[in-house]
Order: structure tokens, then C-alpha cells, then sequence
């Protein structure tokens, strides 16, 4: 296999090189996102409820707050809560616009729906990149594949005489690109697929933290 990638590479051109180091780059990308991605969810799925009974068990706001803040995606829905529950206050005072007609749970709602979409969007954070290279990869490779088979038979046609061994070679070296596409886009589809799994689950205890923290601000909003 080395030495058909090494014929294979010194007899390719210019076009070749680029799509090899294409299908490199996408690798270096896909990977990167991958152990990044791990690490987040992992430490997301051991902290999670360890965390979230030290925020309810706080001795006010600001302390739990501070004890939030090792879960990013938790901290931002907490934090557009309280801007929610700020604004429902700044509503009672204020007249002639538009959210004056809402209850105020409705409104909280609002700022704990645009939280969770943010927290969301944040954890989701290269999945369209990993999605990207999955299906792309491999017809970045078919294309080296195709190019090199055509360069390959474009150098055979100066020959006098053909044999198979001569069409049989430069055509399977130039399978590598083949070979090195799906190399790149397996890892990529096999990732995104597990990942999102993973957020589902992740996205449905947020949401039931979202329902926690509406109950609490409706609650401080009727002690006020």
C-alpha cells in the first residue's frame, strides 16, 4: 500500500496534491471536532446532576449562579431567566408597548425559549461542519480518483504497445484517493450520528430545567 501511494504520488500532478491535502485538512477538522466534542459532552453528562442539586440546594441566586457556571449551556438559560424575569418587572412600570398585554408568564416563557435556543445552537456547535465533511469527503476523493485514473491513461496512450498490467496499476493507485475520502468521511458520519444522540438527551434536560426555572421566577415574580 505505501509503495502504490508513493508511485502514485510522484507520478500525479498538481491537481492530485491539492486533493490530497484537501481530504488532510478535512481530517484535521473532523478530529479536532470530535475529541472537543467528546470532552464537552462527557464532562456535560458527569456534571450535569451533581451541579444542578448544588444550584437548588444554594443559599440565594448569586451562589448558585457561581456554582452553575463549570455548565456553560445551563448557565446561559439561567442567566436569560433572570434578564426575563427582569424585564417582566420593567414591564409593570412601563406603558404603550407591545408585550404590556402578555402575562408575565408568558413572557418568561419568551426569554427562557430564546435561552434554550441559544444553548442549543451553542451545544451544536460543529455538527454542520462534521455533516459537511461526511458528505463531502468522499466525493472529494472520487475526484482524485478520477482525475488520477484520467492522467494515468493519458500517459499510457503515448505508449507503442499496451498491456493490462500497464492500465491495472496507475488505475488502482489512483483508487487510493477513493480510499482516503471514505477515510475521512467515515469517522465524520459515525461522530455526527452518536453526537446527536447525545444532545438529544442533553437538550431534553435542558428543556426540563427551563420548566424548573419558570416555576421559580413565576414564583418569585408573586412573592414581589
Amino acid at each position: 500500500m505505501t509503495t502504490q501511494f508513493t508511485n502514485f504520488w510522484q507520478s500525479s500532478d498538481t491537481v492530485i496534491h491539492s486533493v490530497f491535502w484537501v481530504l488532510v485538512l478535512m481530517s484535521l477538522a473532523s478530529w479536532t471536532i470530535i475529541l472537543y466534542k467528546s470532552w464537552e459532552l462527557s464532562q456535560l453528562r458527569m456534571r450535569a446532576a451533581r451541579v444542578m442539586q448544588d444550584f437548588w440546594h444554594a443559599e440565594d441566586w448569586q451562589s448558585g449562579m457561581i456554582k452553575l457556571a463549570t455548565l456553560p449551556a445551563y448557565a446561559l438559560l439561567a442567566q436569560a431567566g433572570e434578564k426575563g424575569q427582569q424585564w417582566v418587572q420593567s414591564q409593570k412600570q412601563s406603558q404603550h408597548q407591545l408585550a404590556d398585554g402578555l402575562p408575565a408568564s408568558e413572557l418568561l416563557v419568551q426569554a427562557l425559549r430564546g435561552g434554550l435556543n441559544q444553548a442549543n445552537s451553542r451545544l451544536e456547535a460543529g455538527q454542520t461542519m462534521l455533516a459537511s465533511i461526511g458528505s463531502t469527503a468522499p466525493f472529494v476523493g472520487l475526484f482524485g480518483t478520477v482525475w488520477g485514473i484520467y492522467h494515468a491513461l493519458m500517459t499510457i496512450s503515448g505508449s507503442q504497445q499496451i498491456a493490462l498490467d500497464q492500465i491495472a496499476g496507475p488505475v488502482g493507485e489512483a483508487l487510493i484517493m477513493t480510499a482516503l475520502g471514505l477515510f475521512v468521511a467515515i469517522p465524520a458520519v459515525l461522530a455526527y450520528n452518536g453526537f446527536n444522540r447525545q444532545l438529544r438527551l442533553v437538550s431534553s434536560e435542558l428543556d426540563g430545567f427551563a420548566h424548573d426555572l419558570h416555576l421559580y421566577f413565576v414564583s418569585k415574580l408573586r412573592q414581589g
